[in-house]
Formats: structure tokens, sequence, C-alpha cells
């Protein structure tokens, strides 16, 4: 299982890694398009393009179509316009239209404060799958966050990430911190539970701009979701 989590990538032009993490089955980030009468899930959402599930509707999506609708999110709705780069079977890639001005609006949607009023306690949720033992914290706010929170047998922190849109950062014990951006994710179902495979680029350096962003989001997570002793060293070691 460390091998399949830990998978290194290594090419003369860049550094990717592979991760593999739990995968919850409720989203409620949703796309409703004007010319159709079904509903997507999105599953991944940046502040350029989003991806979405389209479960059994095959061929409904074709790359280079223009999507007009709506994402619907905890009561709040915003509309916008993209177009389909890529589909398969399961899923659909697209990058929205009037990139600049959708991202604004993406940012103000997506506020710090909404991702943060969003988070469920995933580990203390009985959804019918078994979790990894040595997960000890798994805080989901649908698409646009996730932090993970790992630990040693002797029950010492061994390891977290924090995925923020696009945006991932990872701490690990002996080895230190990293900031990268997320390439991609794909299911990987076993027989125990599902699971998303997620690809990122490893940054040179740390980025100092995504250490930023998840501070600040750390920093506002609530302690009913995240006890001070944690919330503390997660924060000393994004600084």
């Amino acid at each position: 299982m460390t091998e399949r989590r830990f998978n290194l990538i290594k090419t003369d032009i860049e550094q990717q890694e592979k991760r593999i993490f739990p995968r919850f089955p409720f989203c409620y980030l949703t796309f409703k398009p004007e010319s159709d009468a079904r509903v997507y899930e999105v599953k991944d959402i940046t502040h350029t393009g989003m991806q979405l599930v389209v479960k059994q509707a095959e061929g409904i999506f074709k790359m280079g179509d223009t999507l007009q609708g709506s994402i619907h999110w905890l009561g709040h709705e915003m509309k916008l316009m993209g177009k389909v780069m890529w589909s398969t079977d399961g899923r659909a890639g697209i990058e929205f239209v009037k990139r600049a001005e959708t991202a604004e609006s993406i940012k103000k949607f997506l506020g710090e404060e909404r991702l943060v009023a969003a988070l469920k306690p995933l580990h203390m949720v009985d959804y019918g799958a078994e979790l990894p033992s040595k997960l000890k914290y798994w805080l989901r706010s649908d698409g646009p966050v996730e932090v993970f929170v790992w630990q040693h047998q002797d029950h010492e922190f061994s390891h977290f990430q924090v995925l923020l849109l696009e945006n991932f950062v990872e701490w690990q014990d002996g080895v230190g911190l990293k900031t990268g951006r997320i390439m991609s994710k794909r299911n990987v179902d076993t027989p125990l539970m599902d699971e998303d495979e997620l690809l990122f680029r490893v940054d040179q350096g740390l980025d100092d701009d995504k250490l930023h962003r998840v501070r600040s989001l750390v920093g506002r997570i609530p302690a009913n979701l995240l006890n001070r002793e944690v919330k503390d060293f997660l924060l000393m070691k994004l600084s």
C-alpha cells in the first residue's frame, strides 16, 4: 500500500508523483446545463475549468461542444459557459469561456469562508466503506477541498496532504514539505473501497502562494472538525 501511495515518476522535464486517496461517493457541488435535464457532479474545479462526472451518459458530451448552465452548491448558484476539451465514458473536462472573468466569479463563489463552512469530518461518518487504518483525519468540502492527516503505528503523525482547488501541499515525516499542482484524478476501484489516483506536478521549490492559501484555510478550520493540537501541528509544519 505504501508503495502505491508514494509512486514517483521522474522525467527530464518535470517531476510528477501519484497518490492514492479514499473517495467519498457523494457530492453536493453540481452543474446543470441549460440544454439538458440532467444534473452532473462536479468532480474537480479550478479557476479555469472543471471536471464533470457523466455516469451512464456516454456520448452526451462531445469534444468542442459549448455548454452553458449553472453550478449549484449549498444553496448558491453561479452561471457560466464552458467548452468540452475531452470526454470519456465516465467524465468530461470543461474549460471555462471568458476565463479571466469566470476565474474572478469562481474565486467569489468558492470563497475561503464558504469552503471552510462546507467541510465535513468524513473520518467520523459511517458511509459503508472501510477507511485506511492509518488515516486519522479526513475533511472534505465536496470538490474544492480535502484534508488528509495520517499517523504511524505509534499514533505520531506521519504525513498530511491538503488539496485546495488545483493546489497540492504535502508534509511527510523525515522528508518535509512539498507543493505542486494537481494534473489529473482518476477512479481506482478496489474490493474494499473506492479510491482516487491523483497525479500532481511537484514544484521545483516550495510555492509560497500555495502555502499561504493552505495555511489560511487550515487556520479557519473550527475545533469541532480539527482539534487544537492537530491544527497547531499542521500550521507549524506549513510555516
